[in-house]
Parts: C-alpha cells; structure tokens; sequence
C-alpha cells in the first residue's frame, strides 16, 4: 500500500533491514545451514524452506531447521558451527539487490542506519565487504541491544542517537517483523516485495510497498531538503 508520491516528506531518518532488504545473502545462508545440518547428521533442506527461516537471529534460523525435538545442547553446537561457517563463506555470493546503490546515494545526506536480527560482527562484515558503510551512521546487530525485532528498543535507540523523532523516521524491511518495530516505535513503515518475508506483507502490510528501493527517494522528497 501507498500513500502517494512526496506523502512523506517529513521523514528525517532512515533505517534498513538487511538480509532480504539491502543484501540478497540467500543462498550463502541456505548453504551454510545444510553443512550445519550435515555436520550434524542430519539431512539437508530445500533452499527455499531455509529462506522461510531467515529474520529472527542466527540462533532460531539454525534452531528452526533443526526441527522439533532438537535438544538445548545441539542446537547450541549447531549454532556454534553455523557462526564458524557463515563466516567464512559469507560473501561467497551474496550481493546488493539491484537499485540499493542508488537509493543509498540518493539518500545519503540523511542520517540512515542499518538493525538487522543478523549478529553485529557478520552484519558489519558484509557491509563494508559489499562497499556500502560509509552510508550508514550506524550498524546494529541482533545482539547489540538486549531485544532483537520487532522489539522496538533498537529503533528508538538510533532515533535517540540521530536527535529524530519516530513520526519523522522510516524503517526498511522485507517483513512482518519490520513492520512491527516500524509500528511499536511508532514510525514508518517501508516494505520491499522481492525479500524472504514477502508474503508476510500480505497480512501486516506496510505504509509503502516497493518493487526496488530506487524508488525509495521519490516518495521521502528530495535529499537536501530534509537532511538533518
């Protein structure tokens, strides 16, 4: 859903989801999950129910394609192989979707940050391994506040930093979980259609749905006008 081109011309603040919003990391994560599976003994899953799992942290991505019945202690030595693997092989494929360049460099006079449920360490690798740090005034992780998403502590916290108001700031997400913590920090809500949690739009849609984030800069104005 959209409010109509130039509707949100108070937005001072942007914050992005990254897996499944600025990065397309689907198929280095599914990869890294079927040796965590394999080094576990157990069988390999299609890729496509492994992009199902990604949003929630490294933790319930492994715990959940472990499956039901997985004691405490696999699915601790699970997660501890996953991290070792997916950290070496991380950007073996993973890439930018087409069009964040330009919306990054359309928007860069603005503060923007990136909180993602993706380990800090990983998510500010792939960053700067990709090209795009110097965008982002900061980077959170899923374990840099004591909530992940949809928890609304992140959000409010890079607000507070940025001196933003939440009615004046959009989140950037491909999921249901962005757009709660738009909604529990009371700001915007951005949805993009091609990530892993598309379909979870459907139910708890967005103030704005994009086919790519290039046509994310027409609809917040232009650049220079509302930098803070």
């Amino acid at each position: 859903m959209s409010r109509g081109a130039g509707s949100f011309a108070q937005v001072r603040a942007l914050v992005f989801d990254l897996d499944g919003t600025l990065i397309d990391s689907k198929l280095d994560l599914a990869l890294a999950v079927n040796a965590t599976l394999a080094n576990a003994g157990r069988a390999e899953l299609p890729h496509q129910r492994v992009f199902s799992y990604v949003g929630q942290g490294a933790m319930r991505l492994v715990e959940r394609a472990l499956g039901d019945g997985a004691t405490p202690e696999e699915i601790t030595r699970a997660h501890d192989f996953f991290l070792s693997y997916y950290r070496a092989h991380m950007l073996d494929n993973t890439i930018l979707y087409p069009g964040v360049l330009e919306c990054l460099e359309a928007l860069a006079s603005r503060p923007m940050a990136v909180l993602t449920n993706k380990p800090w360490r990983f998510s500010r690798e792939i960053i700067e391994g990709l090209g795009i740090a110097r965008y982002f005034r900061e980077i959170h992780g899923g374990n840099s506040f004591e909530t992940k998403k949809p928890d609304p502590f992140g959000m409010r916290a890079i607000l507070t930093t940025f001196g933003v108001e939440p009615d004046r700031a959009m989140l950037v997400g491909d999921s249901d979980v962005d757009v709660k913590t738009a909604r529990n920090a009371g700001a915007w809500a951005c949805g993009v259609t091609y990530g892993f949690g598309a379909e979870t739009l459907k139910e708890f849609p967005p103030d704005i749905l994009l086919d790519s984030l290039a046509e994310l800069p027409a609809y917040v104005d232009m650049p220079g006008e509302n930098a803070v």
